[in-house]
């Protein structure tokens, strides 16, 4: 099931005090980005975050899921509607991000 844009568009005002937030539209889904670095996506108009220290800390279950066959387990982020939540958490990812690489 593809992504809505509708949901990505709730998600992006969420984080709207965030400068640098920038998404990507992937094979139906959301790739999302906080200042060049990828720390989540949409997902089955799902919010998943990357696995970082921080996320751990502040994963209310540390319930983790797939965003698709194969991927790398993601914790599905329940706190949408909390804007401070969303920026506290992609801003304390940050430094705990690998760099893009250069293709």
């Amino acid at each position: 099931m593809a992504s809505s844009e509708s949901y990505l568009q709730f998600i992006l005002g969420q984080l709207g005090g965030l400068e640098g937030i920038t998404s990507r539209k992937m094979m139906g889904e959301y790739l999302l980005y906080f200042r060049g670095k990828g720390f989540g996506g949409i997902y089955d108009d799902r919010l998943l975050v990357k696995r970082t220290p921080f996320s751990a800390h502040l994963s209310s279950d540390g319930r983790e899921t797939l965003p698709y066959p194969g991927a790398k387990p993601m914790f599905f982020v329940k706190e949408v509607d909390d804007c401070a939540f969303l920026k506290r958490l992609v801003a304390g990812m940050y430094e705990e991000l690998p760099e893009l690489k250069n293709r």
